[in-house]
C-alpha cells in the first residue's frame, strides 16, 4: 500500500531521502485550522542538502560567568550544566558530517523545525483553544538521524536555542555519569514508548521510559518534573522505531519510519473504502433512510454534521440515522439513549472516519468505532490503541483516541458496528 506523496517516491528521481514522520496524536489528517508552514500535524524528515548534525567535542570546567561567556561566544553548539553558582560544565559540540539533526518544540523560532503545541482533547470543532500555560517546553526535544543506511533515528531531549545552547540550570536534574560525561533531564522530560513487534496487527505496547539530553533511557521518575531521575535502563536505546511514540507534556507523536508508511493504507485506500460502504446503501433501521459517511475533507475538518450521517449507539454497536427521541436526560440528551433495536442504553453519537492513515496498523475495513468519541477504523486498528497508555497530565496514563485524543471509555474503549443491510 502507497500513500499518494509516496507513490510519487517509488520511481527513481532526486526526491530526498525520507527518514521517516512525526505525526501529532489527536488530530485527524490535519490541524482543526489546516496546517500552516512549521507548525502542522505531521512533519515529514528528509534527507538535508547539507549534514547539520552536531557531536560532542570540548569539555570546559568554568568558575565563572565570564568563562561562560567567553566559550558561548565562540559560535559553536554547546550544553551547559550548571552545578553552583560558581561551577558550570560547558560540553561543545562539533560538526557532524554524518548526521542530520531536526528540531522539536513550542518555540517558533529558527532552530525548531517542528513547532507543536499542546493538543486538547476533542478541540476539533474548528476553534484551537488556547493554553493559558503550556506544559511543552520551548526546545523539547532533537531527533539524529544518520544519513546513510539504514537511517537510523534517535531522539535526545533538549533542543538547541537560537544561541545554539542548551541550558540546564541549577534546578534541572544532572549528574555525572561514571565514565566522567555530564548528562541530564528536561523540566518536564521527554518520554518515550516502543511497541514489541513494530507498529502491525500483532504490535503490543511496550513500557514508558524518560530520555535525557544525551540519549540514555531511564525509568519514569517518581513524579514528572521529580528532581532525582529514574534508573538507567542499560539494554534499550534511543533509537526510534517504528510505531514508537515520543510525548512532551502535553502532546504526544507517533515515529512512523519511511518502510513502515508504506504498509500503512492510503488516502486512496481509505477512500475507497467510504465509497464501499456508502455503496452499500446501510439504512437506518428505524427511519429507513439510507446513511453515507461524509467526505474525507469534511470528516478532517470535523465540519458539522449532514442528514445522511451514520450515528451509532455505543453500547450495542447499532448505526441509525439521527432521531431525537429515546433520551434518558434532558439536560445531556445524548449521553444516555436507548436503542430501538435492542433497548440498550448508552451514549448516542455521530460516525466520522478515520482519516490519518499513519495511525492504522493495517488496512482493514472500517468496522469499528472508539468509546465516547465515534471515530471510525479498522479492528485491529481500534483494538491496538485501546491498550495503549498514553501520558496525560503530569503523571496519570490513560487510553485514548488517536484521531482526537478524547480518552477511551475504561470499560468499553471500543464498539462493533452493526449496520442494517447488505452491509453487515
Amino acid at each position: 500500500m502507497f500513500s499518494s506523496s509516496q507513490e510519487e517516491h517509488c520511481a527513481p528521481s532526486k526526491d530526498p531521502v525520507k527518514y521517516g514522520e512525526l505525526v501529532v496524536l489527536g488530530y485527524n489528517g490535519s490541524l482543526p485550522n489546516g496546517d500552516r508552514g512549521r507548525r502542522k500535524s505531521r512533519f515529514a524528515l528528509l534527507k538535508r542538502t547539507k549534514a547539520n548534525g552536531v557531536k560532542p567535542s570540548t569539555v570546559h570546567i568554568l568558575n565563572t560567568p565570564q568563562d561562560s561567556k567567553a566559550v558561548n561566544c565562540k559560535g559553536q553548539h554547546s550544553i551547559s550544566y550548571t552545578l553552583s553558582r560558581h561551577q558550570t560544565v560547558v560540553v561543545e559540540y562539533s560538526h557532524d558530517k554524518d548526521t542530520d539533526m531536526f528540531q522539536i518544540g513550542r518555540s517558533t523560532e529558527n532552530p525548531i523545525d517542528f513547532v507543536v503545541t499542546d493538543t486538547v482533547a476533542g478541540g476539533q470543532d474548528g476553534e484551537e483553544t488556547q493554553i493559558t500555560q503550556s506544559t511543552i517546553s520551548r526546545f523539547a526535544c532533537r531527533v539524529v538521524c544518520e544519513r546513510d543506511p539504514p537511517y537510523t533515528a534517535r531522539i535526545y531531549a533538549a533542543g538547541f536555542d537560537s544561541s545554539k545552547n542548551i541550558f540546564l540550570g541549577e534546578k534541572a536534574a544532572k549528574w555525572k555519569n561514571p565514565d566522567g560525561h555530564m548528562d541530564g533531564l528536561t523540566t518536564n522530560g521527554v518520554l518515550v514508548m516502543h511497541p514489541k513487534e513494530g507498529f502491525m496487527e500483532e504490535s503490543k505496547p511496550g513500557v514508558w521510559r524518560e530520555i535525557s539530553v544525551c540519549g540514555d533511557v531511564y525509568t519514569l521518575r517518581e513524579t514528572r518534573s521529580a528532581q532525582t531521575p529514574g534508573k538507567l535502563v542499560e539494554n534499550e536505546s534511543n533509537i526510534l522505531q517504528d510505531g514508537s511514540l515520543v510525548d512532551l507534556c502535553g502532546a504526544t507523536l507517533l515515529w512512523r519510519t519511511a518502510e513502515g508508511l508504506f504498509h500503512t493504507p492510503t488516502q486512496k485506500h481509505l477512500e475507497a473504502l467510504r465509497q464501499e460502504i456508502n455503496a452499500a446503501r446501510p439504512q437506518c433501521p428505524v427511519g429507513l433512510n439510507t446513511l453515507a459517511f461524509p467526505s474525507m475533507q469534511r470528516s478532517r475538518a470535523f465540519s458539522s454534521l449532514e442528514d445522511k450521517q451514520p450515528w451509532v449507539y455505543l453500547a450495542c454497536g447499532h448505526v441509525h440515522g439521527y432521531h431525537n427521541w429515546g433520551h434518558r436526560s434532558e439536560r445531556e440528551p445524548n449521553t444516555q439513549r436507548e436503542c430501538p433495536m435492542c433497548r440498550v442504553v448508552g451514549p448516542y453519537v455521530p460516525l466520522w472516519l478515520g482519516c490519518e492513515p499513519a495511525f492504522y496498523v493495517d488496512t482493514g475495513a472500517p468496522t469499528h468505532a472508539f468509546v465516547p468519541c465515534g471515530h471510525v477504523c479498522s479492528e485491529k486498528s481500534v483494538k491496538y490503541w485501546s491498550e495503549i497508555p498514553l501520558p496525560h497530565g503530569t503523571h496519570a496514563f490513560h487510553a485514548a483516541c488517536p484521531f482526537c485524543a478524547t480518552q477511551l471509555g475504561l470499560s468499553q474503549g471500543w464498539s462493533k458496528l452493526i449496520f442494517q443491510g447488505p452491509v453487515d
